[in-house]
């Protein structure tokens, strides 16, 4: 199966969704997770993919299992 070169939607929305939930700034995500505040903002707004190294880094400063994550944004689609 190829790989989309396009960034995915339903992750973005559900990780932007998960950090309002939980009253996290972008900047807070950002600095517990380890990245620059705008490839956080780039990843929210579906600019671009991340690595699988920020996707736990960032659920993990949320606070949030892989799995849940993965639940959410296959109900998100």
């Amino acid at each position: 199966m190829p790989r989309s070169s396009q960034p995915d939607q339903a992750l973005a929305t559900v990780l932007k969704r998960l950090r309002a939930q939980r009253e996290m700034t972008q900047e807070a995500v950002a600095w517990h997770a380890g990245i620059a505040v705008a490839t956080l903002a780039k990843i929210e707004n579906a600019q671009t993919t991340p690595s699988w190294g920020s996707v736990r880094r960032i659920i993990d400063a949320l606070g949030v299992s892989l799995l849940e994550l993965a639940r959410a944004v296959e109900s998100e689609r």
